[in-house]
Formats: structure tokens, C-alpha cells, sequence
């Protein structure tokens, strides 16, 4: 009774007491530990954003000026912020490239207008889009000195290379003698074709192993000044106005539907440099000269740089008409198997209408 009575008048506590005291600590370490949580979690260093990755093609060449340019000035990082990561990759022709561009290892590049247009029908229209001019010229038929010629049936026999089957060079070669009569050894001719790259162009021409060469600057001044030979037929000759394109600037579609403020940017910075080139090309060439050294292990001597760049025109005019005369020699000569009644769809001109302001008289 005793004990009873006094467990009912409360005169043991402690039990109860101590109960409450534990669970009252428990509740504070808790609270506590959730403040030190809360306040790691709202003072830490946020991890760092993943940058996107532009992958851009180009060729240590300067038909592709703005992008050299761009690559040594730093000017299209700059414009597309710390964001984003470019990340170049170089090519010796356009075929490799835009091997690259299909198995979606390219967003932008700059190629010629033959290999752009034949992904572009391999892929039913859905690989690429052309976004602007880059370049336009610079492309002859150069022979070495004591094959001088007084008349196209004389290049019967002769070995002539290109920089690649299939690029823009080779088929403005082949079309050439296709219209002129003359058939390659493929033909039933006696015409050797080889195309190689121009690396290997330059070393051939100087053993002699060929006898010219269909290429481009700075490959045509090079062997002019530095191998002897001499332009036999300087292709502006065969187009009226003598503008004809040698390289554009080229997105792929997957990627200008995820990033179309990213393609903007490019145009934008394109088109700036491109001016500027155009409007000061000597303050340009010795930067990119120096970009070319960079890559390509030396800069261009100053007597082949000079008339490589004067036979060049930068621009970022689309060059439709012809891009499409192109197209017809491509199939003339068996590299398309048909051209589409309506090629403008390879055409996407809204980043570089819209980085000139509507206003086509400002794109040089």
C-alpha cells in the first residue's frame, strides 16, 4: 500500500523525469544537426555548370580565314561566353569533314560547296544546312615549267592531281575536261587523275611525278613560287563575274535546332571578321599567318601569302546561282546521281540576315 500510495502521489519522478530530459536532448541534437545541414547546403560553392561543347571543323588553309581568325584572336570564344567550350578539329578536305559532320561528330564547319552539297542529298536534306559564305576564288590548274601547252589537246597524257576524289577541285577538274573533249584513264582517256592530299601534291610536283595540279590557295601560289610552276587556267575565268564559292560556313541540324542562339553568336562573329578581313586585310594576314604556323608547323613565306590572299575574295554572300551551276557539274560528271528540282532548302540564310540587320547590302 505504501508503495503504491506513494507511486500515486508522485513522490518517485525521477524515472518519468529523466524519460522526458533524454527525449528533450535527442530533439535538440536534432534541430541543430538540420540547422549545420541546411546552412552547408545553402553556403557551399555550387558545383560548376557543365559547359557545352561546340566541336567546329575548319582546314589550316586560308580559304577559311575567319575561322583562323577566330581561333587566334580568341573572338568566337569571347562572344559565346565561358559556357561554352570550342573545340576545333582540322581537315585536308571536304569529304573527311563532312564524314565527321555525319557521324555527328561536327556542329559547324567550313568545307567546300561539293562535299556540303553531297552529304546534304545522302542525307535526304537532314545533315546540314549552309548558314553563309566563307570564301569565294583562289582555284587554278597550275603546270610545271617545260610542259607549257598551247592548247587543251595537249593535257592528253598528262598527270594531273587534285586535293581529294570527289571535292570541289577534283570535280571542277573533271567537268573541265569533260567539256573540252577530253577523257580521264577511268574514261577510256588518257588523262590521269590522282587525287591526293595537297601536302603530297606539293611533293609529287617537285619529283616530277606530276605533271599539275587543280587546287587551291595557298597551294596554287606554292607552287608557283616555291616549285616553278605556272597557272595555266585560273578558274574565275570559266564563271561570270569571275565569283564562284570555295568555302562555306556549314551547321549541322541537330545541332542548330538545340542551340540556335550558339549558331547566331557564330554568324554574328563570321560576319564581323569577314568584314574586317575584307576592309583591313593587312592588319588580319599576319595573324593569321601566325594561327597557320600553329598548326601547320610554319607560317607562309610573305612572296606566297601576298598573292594567295589577292586571289581570294572573302565573303559572306551565299552565292546561290552558283552553288546551284556546281551542283549540275557534280552530276555531270557522275558525283550526283540527280539533283532536286529545288536545292534552296540546303540554305538556312536567318542567322546571317538577322546578324546584318535585314540588310543585305551589309554583308561584304
Amino acid at each position: 500500500m505504501k508503495r503504491g500510495l506513494l507511486l500515486n502521489l508522485g513522490l518517485f519522478p525521477r524515472r518519468g523525469l529523466f524519460m522526458n530530459r533524454g527525449l528533450l536532448m535527442s530533439r535538440k541534437k536534432v534541430f541543430l544537426l538540420s540547422c549545420v545541414v541546411l546552412l552547408t547546403v545553402f553556403f557551399a560553392p555550387a558545383a560548376p555548370a557543365r559547359k557545352i561543347k561546340l566541336r567546329v571543323g575548319y582546314f589550316p588553309n586560308i580559304t577559311h580565314a575567319q575561322a583562323l581568325m577566330g581561333m587566334a584572336g580568341g573572338y568566337f570564344a569571347r562572344e559565346l561566353g565561358p559556357g561554352v567550350e570550342v573545340q576545333p578539329f582540322l581537315f585536308n578536305a571536304g569529304p573527311s569533314c563532312m564524314e565527321a559532320l555525319l557521324a555527328g561528330r561536327l556542329d559547324l564547319t567550313y568545307v567546300g560547296p561539293n562535299p556540303a552539297l553531297n552529304t546534304y542529298l545522302r542525307s535526304n536534306g537532314r545533315a546540314l544546312r549552309v548558314l553563309a559564305g566563307g570564301c569565294a576564288g583562289g582555284s587554278a590548274l597550275v603546270l610545271r615549267k617545260g610542259e607549257e601547252i598551247s592548247s587543251l589537246r595537249e593535257l592528253s597524257g598528262k598527270r594531273l592531281a587534285t586535293p581529294q576524289l570527289g571535292n570541289t577541285q577534283d570535280i571542277a577538274l573533271r567537268y573541265f575536261l569533260r567539256e573540252h573533249g577530253l577523257k580521264t584513264r577511268e574514261e577510256g582517256g588518257e588523262i590521269q587523275i590522282h587525287p591526293v592530299g595537297n601536302s603530297n601534291i606539293i611533293l609529287l610536283f617537285r619529283r616530277g611525278e606530276i605533271d599539275g595540279a587543280w587546287t587551291v590557295e595557298p597551294w596554287v601560289s606554292r607552287l608557283v613560287v616555291q616549285e616553278g610552276g605556272y597557272i595555266f587556267l585560273a578558274e574565275e575565268e570559266l564563271w561570270p563575274d569571275g565569283l564562284y564559292p570555295t568555302t562555306y560556313l556549314v551547321g549541322a541540324v541537330t545541332f542548330l535546332k538545340k542551340y540556335p542562339e550558339l549558331a547566331a553568336k557564330w554568324v554574328g562573329v563570321h560576319l564581323r571578321l569577314t568584314r574586317e578581313l575584307t576592309a583591313e586585310p593587312e592588319r588580319y594576314i599576319p595573324e593569321i599567318n601566325k594561327e597557320l604556323a600553329k598548326v601547320v608547323g610554319q607560317p607562309l613565306p610573305p612572296e606566297v601569302l601576298e598573292p594567295a590572299i589577292g586571289r581570294l575574295r572573302f565573303t559572306c554572300l551565299p552565292m546561290t546561282e552558283p552553288f546551284l551551276a556546281i551542283a549540275e557539274k557534280a552530276h555531270a560528271v557522275g558525283f550526283l546521281p540527280q539533283i532536286p528540282p529545288d536545292l534552296s532548302s540546303i540554305f538556312d540564310l536567318s542567322f546571317l540576315e538577322a546578324a546584318a540587320g535585314g540588310d543585305y547590302s551589309k554583308i561584304p
